[in-house]
């Protein structure tokens, strides 16, 4: 049985302080993580990039966490979030506000759902657990853009796409700052149809400890026709508590 000084251990324990640095890093910026001595740090970053696990970028100078490593991290979450509390918490939400509520989690330069609850009405949008959406346009991926570090937002404004989706969808890295400016004065996000002409969504973010950094992002979600932004952001109190509450569970 693995002890906590056996080699399939310090790798992982490598790979959880190389995924906090939250961007590519150089061979000196892993050995500053993790705490090793240079050649066996080397030699631990050749195992998880010959296994797949960490990639290059192109210049080759740096590493960055590959794509098989980002998909074992998303069926973690999706797997942990459904069985547990915070499915419990959002199944209640959607039983108290009468629409769909979902959870977000940052993944590269998307937002993916980790867990969702429809609504009993017919008329919805199909969004599955594993779904991806855009950054810029939806309520969560602007969430996680006001709340992450300025130069880390900088870097990847300047590369993401910021496509129409919308007549309503923000595409200039000016107008979308000031509304990420906004959001983090108010502490809350809004989809105004940005994503989808006629769907409105409110997210509030889910953090770590009171004050700790954004995790995960819960939102409602709802056709403009049925619940306009104006009522579903009288939910907003709601939605605050029962992300505290989810918060509770990330320990």
């Amino acid at each position: 049985m693995d002890t906590p000084s056996t080699p399939g251990l310090r790798l992982i324990e490598l790979l959880e302080r190389l995924a906090a640095l939250e961007g590519p890093f150089t061979l000196s910026e892993a050995v500053a993580a993790g705490g090793l001595p240079k050649p066996t740090t080397h030699r631990m970053l050749q195992q998880l990039e010959a296994g797949g696990l960490l990639g290059r970028e192109p210049s080759g100078r740096r590493y960055q966490l590959a794509p098989r490593l980002v998909g074992l991290a998303e069926n973690v979450l999706r797997a942990s979030t459904r069985s547990g509390l915070r499915h419990a918490v959002l199944a209640q939400l959607v039983a108290e506000l009468g629409e769909t509520c979902n959870l977000t989690a940052l993944a590269g330069a998307d937002v993916i759902y980790l867990d969702r609850v429809e609504t009993a009405f017919p008329l919805r949008l199909d969004l599955h657990p594993g779904s991806r959406v855009p950054l810029h346009c939806s309520a969560s991926g602007k969430l996680f853009l006001a709340y992450m570090p300025a130069a880390r937002r900088r870097e990847l404004l300047a590369q993401l796409p910021l496509t129409r989706q919308t007549a309503h969808t923000l595409t200039t890295p000016e107008a979308l700052e000031r509304e990420l400016a906004a959001i983090r004065r108010q502490g809350y996000s809004v989809d105004a149809e940005e994503f989808i002409e006629g769907l409105v969504c409110v997210a509030v973010p889910v953090r770590a400890s009171a004050q700790g950094e954004v995790r995960c992002a819960l939102a409602l979600q709802a056709p403009q026709a049925r619940l306009p932004l104006p009522q579903a952001l009288q939910q907003l109190g709601r939605l605050q508590a029962a992300a505290q509450a989810m918060s509770r569970s990330l320990g």
